[in-house]
């Protein structure tokens, strides 16, 4: 018997005896007065062991076979699932094993085996959560999060964006280290698939928001000087977004707390999928969000969606871009990034000598010009060296030149540059302007 049961049965005994009465036997159990009467005629009749439950030592007829229950035991604390949340892993199991098991039935099952959940939940003080914007489109939270996802021990960043009002995951794109290209193609996906949302909320990183803006004095703003916009911020103008730096991690609560959910289950479906590179991350990536929208995301207050549509007529990659001023020679050349880039004009559509460009920068068409509303393809060019030591002007230098020089063989025995002998070089020079590390 329990301690329990035998505190019962010495307090029943007591009330057989006559030394206790039924109405304080029954306080002192917290019980009714029939209750102890059936317990009293019980012990009469059949002994102490009435106070023993008839089904003490037995197995419940739903429990879960042994066999089962090791099956969970086993499957939990072996590749790929080891690593999964209790949640997470319950429904893998449905998915994969075939086997459907209550969360309750499952966290009993692992705990009593002296499993626990590698998601923690640690206790926080209670604050006040900001309210859902009530249509989704009018607040997206964008961050990016260093994360070691493939678990080699190489921390790699995931560019992320969310909406306010639902939940749903608009953008997932995963680069070496937080950079411009990273927020550039989750941008472009919120646009391709859902529309220009109203406003983008995101922290005060230098891609976002100039680390010079909060140098700037009172007396300078009211003199109205200005600060240049970044790269990121020029291309949310141009797009009609309105940026909100937001000044604490805690202010954009909803993108962090999907970086917990992302963290927990992204490694444990990356090792069940076979994913070790950046590259099949990003292509499982965009299937996997339409799967996670289904399981988290939730249903605006207003169904008029904020968002609008993106012109047809214009190309998003010309304003997701890098763009910089420079100016033409009279050759329609430029130099940019420490290189030289040739206009390539068709006749129909000539830069003047001089001319103040747009140059364009992007990984999805390298070097483009703009100006006056025209878009003009470019070549690498090589400017011949100047010689700066100035010769005898008595002594007369003879310099045989290569067969395949110009002036023996006219233009055509010169092999122009072009791209494709330059890709490393262009490509180089794309990654050291869209992938930088910003400090």
């Amino acid at each position: 018997m329990t301690q329990e049961q035998l505190n019962r049965y010495k307090i029943i005994s007591q009330v057989i005896e006559g030394t206790l009465t039924i109405v304080d036997a029954a306080a002192r159990l917290s019980i009714s007065d029939r209750q102890v009467k059936r317990l009293k005629k019980g012990v009469i009749e059949y002994g102490p062991e009435f106070l023993i439950h008839k089904n003490t030592g037995r197995q419940p007829v739903h429990a879960f076979s042994d066999d089962f229950t090791n099956k969970i035991i086993v499957l939990k604390l072996s590749e790929p699932y080891i690593d999964a949340n209790f949640m997470h892993f319950s429904e893998l199991l449905a998915e994969r094993e075939n086997i459907k098991i209550s969360y309750n039935a499952l966290y009993s099952i692992l705990t009593n085996a002296g499993i626990k959940s590698p998601m923690k939940r640690r206790k926080t003080r209670s604050h006040h959560r900001r309210k859902r914007k009530a249509q989704e489109g009018l607040l997206v939270q964008m961050d990016a999060t260093p994360f070691d996802w493939f678990g080699d021990g190489i921390k790699r960043s995931i560019h992320g964006a969310i909406d306010d009002a639902t939940g749903k995951v608009l953008g997932l794109y995963m680069t070496e280290n937080e950079c411009l290209q990273g927020y550039f193609n989750v941008t472009k996906q919120i646009i391709m698939n859902d529309g220009i949302p109203v406003s983008i909320y995101a922290d005060r990183h230098a891609i976002f928001l100039s680390q010079k803006a909060s140098k700037l004095s009172i007396d300078d703003q009211l003199a109205g000087k200005q600060i240049p916009d970044t790269q990121f911020g020029r291309a949310l103008k141009e797009l009609k977004i309105n940026l909100i730096p937001a000044r604490s991690p805690q202010a954009k609560g909803r993108v962090e707390r999907l970086w917990l959910t992302l963290q927990s289950r992204l490694p444990v479906e990356f090792k069940i999928n076979g994913i070790s590179s950046i590259n099949q991350a990003n292509d499982f990536l965009a299937s996997y969000i339409i799967l996670f929208n289904e399981k988290f995301a939730v249903t605006p207050t207003d169904a008029v969606s904020a968002f609008r549509s993106f012109p047809d007529e214009i190309n998003i990659d010309h304003i997701l871009c890098v763009k910089h001023q420079r100016i033409v020679d009279n050759g329609a050349v430029f130099s940019y990034y420490g290189k030289h880039f040739k206009v390539i004009c068709d006749g129909s559509s000539n830069l003047p000598p001089k001319a103040k460009i747009d140059v364009l920068i992007s990984t999805f068409f390298g070097v483009k010009v703009h100006y006056k509303g025209i878009f003009f393809e470019t070549i690498p060019f090589i400017k011949s060296k100047k010689n700066s030591a100035k010769p005898d002007k008595n002594q007369r230098i003879y310099q045989p030149q290569p067969d395949n020089h110009y002036f023996k063989h006219g233009k055509d025995g010169v092999k122009k540059l072009t791209y494709s002998e330059t890709d490393s070089e262009i490509m180089a020079m794309l990654e050291d302007i869209l992938f930088t590390k910003y400090a």
